[in-house]
């Protein structure tokens, strides 16, 4: 009896490197613009091996994404499943949120640029990772306290607040160390710990402001539904 062919030992490696260069590639140029073929010749494998890995640049795109949600998603989970105070999970879900764009430095780009373009890209599983890290934010707002802490600000508004100035701190940074090179401005930033920092009063000042601002944006939200349901002459 012939023995049975093997398949093909692929290196385990380089599914990361793929998506390594692809995160690179994506941030730079967006999905339309990024070429398969700059990809495999950054991750130094062959085009064959990226559709080993990926069965379209739309799944290689999809991944990148994923990967970044999966991982914010899993750490802002586990902060708000602790025994600890709501503002201190608040500032922790600050913190997750800088250290997790830290550690991709295509990610703001790569988002900025998809919201930009009204996220065409994103498919519904994607979408639905995407919502874990404001659900969870909504869900340590609004959980149930057995102290006397701050009021309860509203959840979206808050999530854009905190969200949309870690997104543009490293999105920009190239810009603002060109501005600083060529001695316009010296914009090049703070270190990363006071940025995070700044972020957490911040956020501590939305809970502060949250039970008188929270109350106009409920009622006018339930006014302008009321009004949809009315009937039409």
């Amino acid at each position: 009896m012939a023995p049975r062919a093997r398949s093909p030992r692929v290196p385990s490696s380089s599914r990361a490197r793929i998506l390594a260069a692809a995160s690179a590639e994506f941030a730079a140029r967006g999905f339309d613009g990024a070429g398969v073929d700059r990809i495999a010749r950054q991750a130094v494998v062959n085009k064959a091996m990226i559709y080993y890995h990926f069965a379209s640049k739309a799944a290689l795109y999809r991944e990148v994404l994923r990967d970044m949600f999966c991982a914010a998603g899993e750490r802002v989970r586990a902060i708000a499943s602790r025994e600890i105070p709501r503002a201190a999970k608040v500032r922790e879900f600050v913190a997750a949120l800088a250290a997790e764009a830290e550690r991709r430095p295509h990610f703001p780009p790569i988002m900025l640029r998809e919201l930009a373009e009204q996220g065409r890209h994103l498919d519904p599983e994607t979408l639905r990772l995407m919502h874990v890290m404001p659900a969870t934010l909504r869900s340590i707002l609004r959980a149930p306290t057995g102290g006397r802490e701050a009021g309860v600000p509203d959840p979206f508004l808050t999530y854009c607040s905190l969200l949309g100035p870690v997104m543009f701190f490293f999105a920009s940074a190239p810009v603002r160390t060109r501005i600083t090179r060529l001695g316009l401005a010296q914009v090049d930033g703070p270190p990363l710990a006071d940025f995070v920092a700044y972020m957490q009063r911040t956020a501590m000042r939305l809970m502060a402001e949250g039970s008188g601002a929270a109350r106009p944006l409920r009622r006018a939200r339930s006014s302008r539904r009321r009004h949809a349901q009315r009937p039409r002459p």
